[in-house]
This record gives C-alpha cells, structure tokens and sequence, in this order.
C-alpha cells in the first residue's frame, strides 16, 4: 500500500494518552493490566503514527473526570498530529448545554468533535435511553457533535433505541461494540450490529479488535469475521479505522494493527479503502487534516 491509495494521508480515529502524575487512570488494574501502568503521551506515538503515514487523529476520552476534556484540547491546541478530541460530561447532569459551550469557548475549543461516556461500565443495560442520558444525548447533537458509543454486545439494543429516538445525532460505535472475539460467538453480537447499521445517523470504528481476541494467539483470519460483518453492515463510507492506541499494545503493535486494517479491507476499492482510513473520519468529525508532505522533486535535465 502507498500514500497514494488512501490520498491525503491516514486518519487514526481512536487513541488515548495519559499522565499518571496527573492523574490515575483506576481502569488500569490487575497484572494483565500492567504494561499499560506508565505514561502514554502524543511524543511517545507520533513517530509511530507518522512511520505508519498516519497524518491526522483523533484523540478520545479515558475517565469520567472533567478536568481531562480540556486539557486534551490543550493538547490538540499545541499539536499538529491531534485534529479531534472526543471529550466527556456528564451526560445526566442538567447544564450539559452549557459545559459544551464552555469547552468551545476555552483553548483549543474548535477541536472538540464529540463525547464519550464508559456506558459499558453502567450496571443497566439500559443506560443509554434513561430520561436524564436522552436529554444529555439531545445537548450534544444540539451543539452539533458526535457521540461516541463505548458498549457491550448486551448493551447494543439501548444504542440502537437511543439512535431511533435522536435521528438528529450521529452516534459512533466504538470498537464494533465488544463482540466475543475470544470465543469466536457471532450470534448475537452480528444481529444487533445489522440492527445498528440501519440506521443513517449511525457509524463504526474499525478498532479494538486485538485486545477482543486472545492476546498471544489472534490472527487476521480470526478478526475478519468481526470486520466483514461490520464492512457490510455499515459498508465502508459508514466505518473508520482506529488504533486504540495504546490499549492497543497489549496484543499488537501500532503498525501491526494498521497492518490488520489494511489486510481486512483488501477487497476494497481504492476509494473504499480510502473512506475507512480517511475519508469517513475526516466526514463524521469534520475534522481539517493537514495533506502530506511532498517529497522534493529532482531537477529536470537539461
């Protein structure tokens, strides 16, 4: 694959960074954990991104504290890698209209694109089309963002009811929303995937596989069961690729989880290709990209 196959450089729509002096990330528990237990920051991953011709991302939410949000827009401020920021706010609360506000207003404010929360977290099932989460959900797609799903496959039938009811916002599905890649179960992760995709207002991310799957034993042919259901499903100018870096790291490294997108799309079109590493991100996020650079050309000979 070359530049030229996904045009003006590749999107990677979901990674994280974190400082622990800053603060602790309390998801980071048990040994299996431990690697991830060290600071992950934007130098630590722009000369892999870059080395993998990655030009823009999108950097997400981690916790559910709300000093994170503006600092990653801080952050996106300073850099020339990061050109989105999915944040988070409580979506219950009842000012969510006017802490988004604020978060556009503050440094770095014209990156924020969308909001997260870890509903996969929630107790009930049905989180997601509580009264005080509809009213959060209807703040955001009244300031014209997306909302990040992050669910489990018994979470799915809330995200698609909540998706019926608000048809006026865009909501992401975050890594294919958990299927059982361990066990190889596609029943019924698969139906309520299709359920999803029929909905216009809705979009997958092509991420998170890997740590799905056995960590020391996936293999390609293991995940694309997951990515063609979803590649039909949503079809490819409806699916983004995201690292998840450095999540990530625990199964695969960047540039083999790029490497797994590449080959899971490989019966794309060029411009098929192009809307999952590029073009669905740049859409879905309205994210300005800068193009990559062009190498100096020789002279011609006289």
């Amino acid at each position: 694959m070359t530049r030229a196959d996904h045009g003006p450089g590749i999107v990677d729509a979901h990674h994280h960074v974190w400082d622990l002096s800053v603060r602790d990330q309390d998801w980071i528990a048990g040994p299996e954990l431990s690697p991830l237990r060290r600071n992950f920051s934007l130098a630590d991953l722009t000369p892999e991104a870059r080395a993998a011709g990655v030009t823009a991302t999108v950097l997400v939410q981690t916790i559910t504290v709300p000093e994170e949000t503006p600092e990653f827009l801080a952050l996106a401020a300073r850099s020339d890698l990061v050109a989105g920021v999915v944040g988070w706010t409580d979506l219950t609360a009842p000012d969510v209209a006017d802490t988004l506000a604020g978060l556009r207003a503050g440094l770095g404010g014209e990156h924020l694109v969308g909001m997260r929360h870890q509903v996969q977290g929630e107790p009930y099932p049905r989180w997601l089309v509580r009264p005080e989460a509809l009213r959060g959900l209807t703040a955001i797609a009244e300031a014209g963002l997306v909302y990040d799903l992050l669910v489990k496959p018994h979470q799915l039938a809330a995200a698609v009811e909540a998706a019926q009811r608000l048809p006026g916002l865009t909501f992401v599905l975050d890594h294919l929303g958990k299927p059982p890649i361990a066990s190889g179960e596609l029943a019924p992760w698969a139906e309520q995937i299709r359920r999803l995709a029929a909905l216009p207002n809705t979009v997958c991310k092509l991420s998170g596989l890997v740590t799905e799957a056995d960590w020391d034993s996936w293999t390609v042919d293991e995940l694309r069961p997951y990515a063609d259901t979803v590649l039909d499903a949503f079809g490819p100018a409806r699916l983004m690729f995201g690292s998840d870096w450095p999540v990530c790291r625990l199964a695969a490294t960047y540039a083999e989880v790029l490497a797994t997108a590449v080959d899971m799309t490989a019966e794309l079109s060029p411009a098929e290709r192009r809307d999952v590493l590029t073009g669905t991100a740049v859409r879905t996020y309205g994210l300005t990209i800068p193009a990559p650079p062009v190498p100096p050309q020789e002279p011609p000979c006289a």
